[in-house]
């Protein structure tokens, strides 16, 4: 395989995954959007729920997507760093991950305030931050076992 090919290999998953996160970041998935499919699946599963509990639920559900976006983040930035042909980037691919989704996380939320039916939190960057920073943890255990 060609350098190019090798980097694109690399890198690609990262950028088309941070592409991704933009889009999500758009109108397409505001609180109105989302709630119009989580709704009807919530209540289909617990028919029984009231609207607070409903709006709990979905509430939860948008802030464990904060959470998981991000911690796919940190997987494909590990995967792409821990392996790059620079020894620089190599050996300090916790580091750059970790600065990449934190840069990344306060971008997408700074974004979000110029987007009229998104709201802006920085409790949103703080979760997303945790989700990049489980999966580098895990990334960096796992890495560290098949060393040995």
């Amino acid at each position: 395989m060609t350098k190019r090919l090798q980097r694109i290999w690399r890198y690609g998953p990262l950028l088309i995954w941070m592409g991704f996160i933009s889009f999500a970041s758009t109108s397409e998935f505001s609180a109105l959007n989302t709630s119009q499919v989580l709704r009807p699946l919530i209540l289909w599963i617990f028919p029984n729920l009231s609207e607070e509990q409903v709006a709990t639920i979905h509430l939860l559900t948008r802030k464990l997507a904060h959470f998981s976006e991000y911690a796919a983040l940190g997987i494909l930035s590990a995967r792409a760093f821990s392996s790059s042909a620079h020894d620089f980037i190599q050996r300090r691919w916790f580091q750059i991950s970790l600065i990449l989704i934190v840069c990344y996380a306060l971008l997408d939320e700074f974004h979000q305030s110029f987007v009229p039916s998104r709201t802006a939190s920085i409790y949103d960057s703080a979760i997303d931050v945790a989700g990049g920073l489980a999966a580098l943890l895990a990334c960096r255990r796992f890495l560290r076992r098949s060393q040995n």
